[in-house]
């Protein structure tokens, strides 16, 4: 049986899990690479996985621009969550899941560093979108 918009949310997903591996490489693979590209190369993977992940959720359903307005939503509500503080969630924060899901510290720049992952992903988006009737 086959459901409508489901090869593109299949597609989304599949993307998000690529990049979600690149992205734990980026972070968990020692590769020298100077902190600046550290940091916000995984902020830019992270953005386009929160975009393709979107994606999934939507399975190319809705207007064109709704997949990428809600990823930037939700970039934006993620890294403004960083300034709420209490000592379980500050404890959480100080592991490696807590790091890898939530950051530690609040940093504007990392708004734009997913900004700049989810307008890279968007042609990946809209091509996976297109796919659907194919």
């Amino acid at each position: 049986m086959r459901w409508p918009g489901m090869r593109p949310a299949l597609l989304h997903l599949g993307a998000a899990l690529i990049v979600m591996a690149c992205g734990l490489v980026w972070r968990l693979v020692p590769m020298g690479l100077p902190g600046f590209f550290l940091n916000y190369g995984g902020g830019v993977l992270w953005g386009a996985m929160v975009l393709l992940l979107v994606g999934a959720v939507l399975g190319g359903r809705g207007r064109g621009w709704i997949t990428p307005l809600a990823a930037v939503g939700i970039a934006l509500a993620a890294e403004l969550f960083r300034l709420y503080h209490a000592p379980a969630l500050d404890a959480f924060r100080t592991t490696l899941a807590g790091a890898l899901l939530l950051g530690r510290i609040f940093n504007p720049w990392n708004i734009v560093a997913y900004g700049l992952g989810i307008a890279l992903a968007l042609p990946l988006h809209v091509l996976i979108r297109n796919t659907r009737g194919r």
